[in-house]
């Protein structure tokens, strides 16, 4: 943008001083030869006294050595006969240049080489006419221009660097507040929700500041009211917990029991991990995916095993570190695991398999059940064909595409639907993230 704003300034000044400058050079070379023209006008002038009173060769001699043009060789009359008085110094007027102008009558201008002649046609007694002759060098038809346009060529290039060096500034005020505006968002998408812009720049930039201000301010109080809420509601099932917790411990002894109080055991955790992520402000940070995965497979295989489900984790054996918080993560992988439990039969196996590719981070959860009839439908927020809430997916493919990755249902080898989580490991600039994101969404909604 700044550089946008320095080419249309120097294209709108250099324009400028072009129709103002080129128009006031050609009007100061023409004044410059009207100048010398005059001049030669009246040096033709002050001899035609001394023609009317002297005939012969010798006193027009004399008379045009007494003016500065004939002490310069620059002067010569023409008589009636033909002759010329002096002799010619330089190349002048020719006899039809001369018969022309005393045709015309009046004095005329001719181009000779190395300038131009002033012809002037003096009517003298008894009908004879003589034509003053005065040479003007070009030097003198140019005689100070040159310094002139030196003169305005300065002047413009200090108007046009000027205009430039000004819209320069002006650029570099806009860019400085407009990418600290930038930086703010950035710092703001990626989890940091103390990130605010002291408004600066032009009044559209300083506003547009305000405004990020205003809405990041409003989203920390929504995100407070949410976390507040969820910390209720988790806490909340504390109760129906200890009652049965106490249910529990009147089973007494025997392997349903323990398996039973265990399963409480496990559910009071998992109760209590809400509490406290729920309560602890969200911010981006990194885990390793094959850890993550490992202890969300073995969690899950202790529930696999009672219902006779075979469970396989391949790829998980050397570290993949991923741009996304663990506990998101293990939300993820849980809310896919978790679907293939509600959503098959007893015994259908299932498989996750980690995959490592340039950039990018696959995990892959296949089944063997029956497989999704409709993943488009699947997909959509709140949509769930089995009665349940229809946010499994959903809170998958946000973990996704929160690291500008996406989510895909395919068939599984196994025979039942395939859920590929790919995420990004190098981070796109937050332009060009979030433009793929919102034409991805847009072509969905479409």
């Amino acid at each position: 943008m700044r550089r946008t704003l320095v080419m249309v300034a120097l294209a709108a000044s250099a324009m400028a001083a072009l129709a103002f400058l080129v128009p006031l050079a050609l009007l100061m070379r023409d004044t410059a030869r009207d100048r010398a023209v005059s001049a030669a006008e009246r040096q033709a002038a002050s001899i035609v006294p001394d023609l009317a009173v002297a005939s012969a060769p010798a006193d027009l001699e004399r008379a045009v050595a007494a003016r500065p043009a004939g002490a310069a060789h620059r002067m010569v009359l023409h008589l009636p006969d033909d002759s010329t008085v002096p002799a010619p110094h330089r190349p002048g007027a020719t006899s039809a240049q001369v018969v022309a102008a005393i045709a015309r009558g009046h004095s005329t201008t001719v181009p000779v080489p190395g300038g131009e002649s002033l012809l002037q046609p003096v009517s003298l007694a008894g009908g004879r006419v003589v034509v003053v002759e005065v040479v003007v060098p070009r030097s003198e038809l140019t005689r100070g221009v040159t310094r002139s346009w030196l003169v305005m060529g300065l002047v413009a290039a200090v108007l046009v660097g000027g205009a430039v060096l000004a819209a320069d500034r002006h650029g570099a005020r806009v860019i400085r507040a407009t990418r600290r505006l930038s930086d703010a968002a950035a710092a703001f998408g990626d989890g940091d929700l103390g990130a605010r812009v002291a408004p600066d720049g032009p009044p559209e930039v300083a506003e547009a500041g305000l405004a990020f201000n205003a809405m990041a301010d409003h989203v920390v109080q929504l995100l407070a009211a949410e976390r507040e809420m969820a910390a209720d509601l988790s806490h909340r099932l504390r109760t129906p917990l200890a009652a049965l917790r106490l249910n529990a411990e009147a089973l007494g002894d025997g392997p349903v029991a323990d398996q039973t109080r265990e399963a409480v055991d496990r559910l009071e955790r998992e109760v209590d991990q809400i509490i406290r992520t729920v309560r602890r402000p969200t911010a981006r940070g990194s885990c390793d995916a094959a850890k993550v995965l490992r202890d969300r497979v073995r969690f899950w295989s202790v529930l696999a095993e009672d219902e006779g489900r075979s469970c396989e984790l391949i790829g998980a054996d050397r570290p993949a570190p991923l741009p996304l918080p663990g506990s998101e993560l293990a939300a993820a992988v849980d809310s896919l695991l978790g679907n293939v439990f509600k959503h098959t039969a007893e015994g259908a196996g299932f498989a996750v398999t980690l995959h490592q590719g340039r950039g990018v981070t696959g995990i892959l959860v296949a089944d063997a059940g029956t497989g999704i009839a409709d993943p488009e439908a699947a997909l959509q927020r709140g949509r769930s064909g089995g009665g349940s809430t229809g946010l499994g997916l959903d809170i998958a493919r946000r973990a996704a595409e929160s690291t500008g990755g996406h989510l895909r249902i395919h068939r599984s080898a196994l025979g039942g639907a395939q859920i590929q989580m790919w995420f990004r490991t190098r981070w796109l600039p937050p332009q060009r993230r979030s433009r793929r994101l919102v034409r991805r969404r847009h072509t969905r909604s479409d």
